[in-house]
């Protein structure tokens, strides 16, 4: 890269870069993901109907039945809808066979894999340079007999310009110059197979071939074996390439392929260049692409992760408030997602109004300190509060704020060991009055609440209630287990009353429920 003037050169906006996708061909090395033809179909229409990307590779010729299957469903419907042109099968130099399985398909593309480095031609071939040359000649020809178009991965490319660069060279000279095979290749496609290369060398090995080949079009596939598919995308185009290779989700062998949102923010964002993805739908088609290879999204997967948009820390939901001091360019609405505000013990009380504000609530300030003391409270059990818990908190701590409670809860302590039944030690206050108690039982929360008989029946000479009905939940609506709702309903006074308590942890969820009721019955005795 040498002097600052010539990295400055890099900062310019760059052309349309073309994108392929090879989420039903490379994505379906990942290990332990196989798509059903069904699936494959459907994420090929929403790759080139709804996202827009200007070529899939769905296959590769000659797998199975099933991959047939697939192949004939995709080409049938491309060819409906006119895309057919789009559609990319791998295939091999294997006298024809692929061509034939191919075509059988109704695939009017191959994406011919050759040797791009002398070790895989002679070590894994065994053949030399000028035979294996031939063959690829020969399936090229065979393809246009059948009117199927030619794109040529150089495997190993990347490998074959550290250390047979004349190789690389001798097969490109041989397959640029004959005019009756330069009509029919489309592309030469140059992969990091080993996911080895660093921006430096993509660079460096880029501008060598487009200044010995000017004329043609390169695309380049990443592997991410160092996390640097990515930066080796940028690198690529921003010495040629016309066309970069991606997965959804960055699915792929080993540590998998370029991730398509990633490299289209950067490609928009950084440089400014055109492409033909609508960014809209890139979080549709990750949650699809999710479901139906079974790998789960890194949170911090950027455009995509779960909380990439999610601002936890108060500060930030402060600055955002005030003038968007935490937005870049990076907007969620972009990319069909909105920006969220984290509950949790670092929200603060910005993150809190800020989602109360979404929901439509209005709380005063000291309602909203209480509210945001019980996030915390939370917080500190390490658990996350979503957007739709929060009405389940600010109702139950509207309604109960223990201020003026006669019955108090001091401390308790329930354990339970193998072999032994469940224990509680509890200490009370009530009218201002501390009492212990202890007792087992069948659970916990039994053993809690017998100890608490032990205490009404022993000092107050009261009968305790008797609970009539159970009920643990999460809040309707909520997406996550932070809360857990307790409605505990108990017979009393030849009636039945109903208490409510939530928290992160069932057994004090329950606990909360029972001091409210005990509370409600305190307040009707006489003073």
């Amino acid at each position: 890269m040498g002097t600052p003037e010539k990295i400055n050169t890099y900062q310019r906006t760059l052309p349309f870069v073309e994108i392929m996708d090879s989420t039903l061909r490379d994505g379906e090395q990942t290990n332990g993901v196989s798509f059903l033809p069904h699936e494959k179909l459907v994420m090929a229409r929403k790759l080139l109907s709804d996202v827009n990307v200007d070529r899939i590779e769905v296959a590769s010729a000659r797998v199975s039945d099933g991959e047939h299957e697939a192949v004939s469903k995709i080409c049938a419907y491309a060819q409906k809808m006119g895309l057919l042109g789009r559609v990319e099968v791998l295939g091999f130099v294997d006298g024809g066979q692929s061509i034939d399985w191919i075509d059988s398909c109704g695939g009017r593309v191959v994406n011919l894999l050759a040797k791009g480095s002398l070790k895989h031609c002679t070590h894994q071939l065994h053949k030399m340079p000028e035979e294996h040359i031939d063959d690829i000649r020969k399936e090229v020809a065979y393809a246009a007999s059948k009117g199927i178009s030619v794109n040529i991965y150089l495997e190993d490319w990347s490998n074959g310009m550290k250390d047979s660069p004349e190789y690389v060279y001798q097969l490109m000279d041989q397959l640029t110059s004959a005019n009756h095979l330069s009509s029919s290749i489309t592309r030469f496609m140059l992969p990091d197979t080993l996911g080895v290369m660093n921006p430096l060398q993509v660079i460096e090995y880029f501008r060598k071939m487009i200044k010995r080949y000017p004329d043609v079009h390169f695309d380049f596939h990443a592997h991410n074996d160092y996390d640097l598919a990515v930066s080796n995308s940028l690198a690529a185009v921003l010495s040629g390439a016309k066309g970069l290779h991606v997965t959804v989700n960055g699915l792929g062998e080993r540590c998998g392929n370029a991730p398509m949102a990633s490299v289209q923010a950067i490609l928009k964002d950084q440089f400014h260049a055109k492409t033909n993805i609508v960014e809209s739908q890139l979080n549709d088609l990750s949650r699809m692409v999710e479901s139906f290879s079974g790998i789960t999204v890194a949170p911090n997967q950027p455009i995509v992760g779960e909380n990439v948009f999610t601002q936890v820390a108060g500060v930030h939901a402060d600055g955002d408030s005030k003038d968007k001091l935490y937005y870049n360019e990076l907007v969620p609405e972009r990319f069909g997602r909105k920006r969220e505000y984290a509950l949790g013990k670092n929200s603060g009380k910005a993150n809190i109004a800020k989602n109360l504000e979404e929901l439509g609530l209005e709380l005063t300030p000291e309602q909203t300190r209480r509210v945001t003391e019980r996030i915390t409270e939370l917080g500190d059990k390490k658990e996350i509060v979503t957007q739709e818990d929060l009405p389940f908190i600010v109702s139950d701590v509207l309604k109960h704020d223990g201020s003026e409670d006669k019955v108090k809860l001091i401390s308790y302590m329930v354990s339970t060991a193998y072999g032994l039944r469940p224990g509680a030690n509890v200490k009370v206050e009530i009218n201002g009055q501390q009492y212990d108690g202890s007792a087992v039982g069948d659970g916990q929360y039994d053993a809690f609440v017998k100890a608490l008989r032990y205490i009404y029946k022993k000092y107050l000479n009261r009968t305790f209630p008797v609970l009539a009905n159970y009920q643990v939940t999460i809040p309707p609506g909520g997406r996550t287990d932070a809360l857990v709702q307790t409605v505990i309903s108990w017979h009393y006074n030849g009636g039945i009353l109903r208490t409510r308590g939530l928290d992160a942890d069932q057994t004090e969820a329950a606990i909360k429920a029972t001091f409210k009721m005990l509370n409600i019955i305190e307040n009707e005795i006489p003073n």
